[in-house]
């Protein structure tokens, strides 16, 4: 997987719901997706506080390699470590924008 993630991390794997306009724009200028400042989760309100770790997963896809995923650790500012990940081609295409989730929470 990626770094630090570990058995004390709860495995989500739910979407979350980005506020719009309030993204990372200096990553979004580099083609990459801009991790959301803030966003909602099961209906509570969450806020970036420190983005701890970023990196990338690829697949093949009929013999050629893609990037897949986006990937963050990140601390909220009430404290708990999650790690978010940005799909650049979202599994369900009946919900377009279903393309970030959360993957783990650390409480």
């Amino acid at each position: 997987m990626g770094p630090d993630v570990n058995d004390s991390d709860e495995f989500v794997s739910e979407p979350i719901e980005p506020r719009p306009g309030r993204f990372d724009a200096a990553a979004m200028a580099r083609g990459e997706p801009g991790l959301p400042a803030d966003f909602t989760w099961r209906g509570r309100p969450y806020t970036v506080g420190r983005l701890l770790a970023t990196w990338k997963t690829s697949g093949l896809d009929a013999g050629d390699l893609y990037l897949r995923r986006h990937w963050y650790r990140i601390q909220t500012t009430t404290g708990e470590q999650m790690v978010l990940y940005c799909e650049r081609h979202p599994r369900n295409r009946g919900k377009p924008k279903a393309r970030w989730w959360l993957y783990t929470i650390r409480r």
